[in-house]
């Protein structure tokens, strides 16, 4: 592993600072670092941070989404643009739609989409990420009619409506063989925004998208240290590759039974693995809190997007010692709908972030890539502003200032709710390197200022 000396940075608020990194590590930081037989990247006087981390990902489903038909906004606003859209899909097989939400043509089922397309099987993730539809071609393909899969959702006399609810292992075991995606791509994007760390929030993960996440970090496709929510209890990931909290999906389409809850949360907390729960409404999140005073918590439970917090709940949330991991993104991407779709009493509790910190409730930043923004620098922003598309403001009281919105984006991978991570001797020489001073960065935070990203010592993006 070759060493590294990084000459005139500014390290906190610091110019003119030397950082040597060497074996993986910040070996020293100083002024005028011998540089004898090491390497030199003059940083010109730009801010040096620690790599930022996307606390919540999925990265199959990121790579996927690439090769996707948009069928929602900002690109599809209406049943027109959206049949356009897929009489104008690539190819000749199975069309693959994302980003879908019902203000462009309703809640839509098989007929529904028989009316837009009926040629080609579709198949249209919500934006969500919880629901999949599908016309009447895609469901003779798979078979729709001939399973009792709990998630496919049947009218009142049986027949399944073409939408299916959290099935997407089931979806997939299905559909034509063509093996988890390639990663490369993700990876090297997520270099050029400065992240250095992901965890993947994919629940469930089956044997075969064990094996690709893992060798995708193995053969450096994917760069980032790597932290999987969906490894199975009791499963390994082997060197290199995390199993972090275990992920529970608690789905506002069916509760499962509380007791049920409490012996899978004890069941993980027996095996050492907090548990990471996906929660996105009041109601779900009065059921966990009650799940949690039954089953207790341990170091490292986290609640997944926290979309709805209850004011009530906010204390309750640090009694339990929770952290929060959540995605103010989604006010930047999807604000206008919320101002529109969402009960007025709840807008308040959306994606709370400063009375969470306020609280001492541990909170992280994070994506939700490919159903939120990816750009880190955007959620930052988001997370700063609080501004829906057409510029209102969503919560106006949870506003962060840039440093607090930053710092929850560079806490630990295992302590997302923790301290931001600092650049120390004998700390991971994972960094990011910008173009400017940090003061005109959070002026303006932009992914564009990324110069240079170092994972374990080594410059994986350098512009």
């Amino acid at each position: 592993m070759t060493s590294l000396l990084i000459r005139d940075a500014e390290v906190s608020g610091t110019p003119g600072t030397d950082v040597l990194l060497r074996e993986g590590v910040i070996a020293a930081v100083g002024t005028d670092l011998p540089a004898t037989g090491v390497p030199i990247l003059d940083a010109g006087g730009g801010a040096l941070l620690p790599g930022l981390h996307d606390h919540h990902l999925h990265l199959h489903a990121l790579a996927a989404d690439a090769a996707s038909v948009r069928c929602g906004p900002p690109r599809v606003h209406t049943a027109a643009d959206l049949a356009q859209a897929l009489a104008t899909a690539p190819g000749d097989g199975w069309i693959r739609g994302v980003g879908y939400v019902e203000t462009v043509a309703g809640l839509l089922d098989s007929a529904a989409l028989d009316s837009l397309h009926a040629e080609r099987p579709v198949r249209i993730q919500h934006r969500s990420g919880a629901l999949w539809i599908l016309n009447s071609a895609a469901a003779r393909r798979i078979g729709l009619d001939t399973t009792d899969e709990p998630g496919i959702e049947r009218d009142t006399a049986g027949r399944p409506t073409g939408r299916l609810w959290r099935a997407d292992t089931w979806l997939r075991s299905r559909l034509p063989d063509t093996g988890p995606p390639d990663l490369t791509e993700v990876g090297a994007q997520l270099t050029r925004f400065g992240i250095t760390g992901i965890t993947d929030a994919t629940p469930d993960l089956t044997d075969d998208s064990l094996v690709a996440l893992i060798g995708a970090a193995e053969s450096g496709a994917v760069p980032q240290r790597l932290n999987l929510l969906g490894v199975p209890l009791g499963g390994e990931c082997g060197p290199g590759v995390a199993a972090g909290a275990y992920k529970i999906v608690l789905a506002d389409s069916g509760f499962p039974e509380i007791d049920v809850l409490v012996a899978t949360v004890r069941r993980a907390h027996a095996l050492g693995r907090p548990v990471a729960v996906h929660c996105v409404s009041r109601e779900a999140l009065l059921i966990l809190l009650a799940v949690f005073d039954e089953a207790g918590t341990i170091p490292g439970d986290r609640i997944e997007h926290g979309a709805v917090v209850p004011g009530e709940s906010v204390s309750a949330l640090r009694r339990l010692g929770l952290t929060v991991v959540t995605q103010p993104g989604f006010i930047a991407a999807r604000g206008d709908d919320y101002l529109h779709r969402v009960d007025p009493s709840d807008l308040p509790d959306l994606y709370r972030c400063r009375s969470l910190i306020a609280a001492g409730v541990g909170l992280a930043l994070s994506s939700d890539a490919p159903y939120g923004p990816v750009d880190p620098w955007q959620i930052i922003t988001a997370a700063v502003t609080r501004r829906a598309p057409g510029g209102h403001i969503v919560g106006a009281g949870e506003t962060l200032r840039v440093p607090e919105a930053l710092g929850r984006c560079l806490a630990p991978l295992h302590d997302p709710g923790g301290p931001a991570r600092t650049i120390t001797p004998g700390a991971a020489a994972d960094l990011v390197l910008l173009d400017r001073p940090i003061e005109r960065m959070l002026a303006a935070p932009v992914a564009e200022a990324v110069r240079t990203t170092i994972i374990d010592g080594r410059m994986v993006f350098d512009r």
